[in-house]
């Protein structure tokens, strides 16, 4: 990344930052239980799951476009995952392979979407709007509205274990944004996706491929979103059609509140993060200050507000 865009950046993942330790300066000042390493743990397990979709709607939306399926896709990469772990194939193979075809549905879904949006010029609202109530409604018709139960046990290790007292997916979710920030910040790629989202015509005529990045980032966003759906399967121990209800709202909110722009070309990683930790600290500071959960909708509902109208007077500015 160039030395201009980091400098443009810094005073976005600066402010959030500044915002996240005063929210975490709060409530541990407010409730006893707050700072205390077992709830700290709870909190990340407890972002996991948006977070890593976060990782991957910040490339959609660094390139001015959205990703409304992740909720459905994350239900029905749930299902795909869990109903191969019912099939009488050994238990490895069998992990290995509900593993592999839960990411599959979420890599072939995001190429269809990309597909769609670069081959038609359809919006990616629209397109992905599409998507998510396909994958919502064949979630249901896959299990006929039931959840799929009776999973093997090891099957429950990538939800619900622990490697050093660290909860297995709060690793996962570390990893995923380390590397996404390599991949944002090292590679042509990453190079690509701020400028397809910047001026896709300019970025058009300076040669790149910009069908091939949109159709990249779509790939990228839903299989991370498929990738969780694994990991929720697992910490629920079954497979649910009815998961994911409204998470997409929660990932893009993640990734506003961050510092990522609407209309592309402007954010990062590392903003994405603080923003979606941000989030779960407060709701998991209002929880523990007994909040009324309506309320709490209300509050988190603000914050979102307030990071959008802070991404337009930055545009305006710019």
């Amino acid at each position: 990344m160039s030395s201009h865009r980091i400098t443009r950046n810094l005073p976005r993942e600066f402010g959030i930052g500044i915002a996240f330790i005063l929210e975490f300066i709060l409530f541990s000042l407010l409730s006893p239980y707050f700072f205390t390493p077992d709830n700290l743990l709870n909190v990340s397990l407890q972002a996991s799951i948006t977070a890593i979709i976060a990782a991957g709607m910040t490339f959609v939306i660094l390139t001015g476009g959205i990703d409304l399926s992740v909720g459905s896709l994350l239900a029905f990469a749930g299902i795909v995952a869990t109903t191969v772990l019912k099939t009488s194939l050994p238990p490895v193979t069998g992990f290995i392979l509900a593993i592999l075809a839960g990411l599959a549905v979420g890599s072939l879904s995001g190429a269809f979407a990309g597909f769609c949006i670069t081959r038609f010029n359809i919006a990616p609202f629209i397109v992905t709007l599409a998507t998510m109530t396909i994958w919502r409604g064949a979630a249901f018709v896959w299990t006929d509205g039931r959840p799929v139960w009776e999973l093997p046990a090891g099957f429950a290790f990538l939800g619900t274990g622990r490697l050093l007292a660290v909860p297995v997916p709060t690793i996962i979710m570390v990893l995923t944004f380390v590397a996404s920030h390599i991949i944002l910040t090292r590679t042509r790629f990453g190079r690509y996706v701020y400028a397809v989202g910047g001026n896709i015509e300019a970025a058009r005529l300076a040669g790149i491929r910009t069908w091939r990045v949109l159709v990249n980032v779509y790939v990228l966003s839903a299989t991370l979103a498929a990738l969780s759906g694994i990991l929720l399967a697992s910490r629920m121990n079954s497979g649910q059609p009815n998961a994911g209800v409204s998470y997409e709202l929660d990932v893009i909110a993640a990734v506003v509140v961050g510092g990522t722009s609407l209309s592309g070309g402007a954010g990062s990683i590392v903003g994405t993060f603080i923003g979606a930790m941000l989030i779960a600290v407060l709701r998991n500071g209002l929880n523990l200050l007994n909040v009324n959960s309506y309320v709490q909708q209300v509050i988190v509902g603000v914050v979102i507000l307030l990071a959008v109208m802070l991404d337009q007077i930055r545009r305006h500015r710019r």
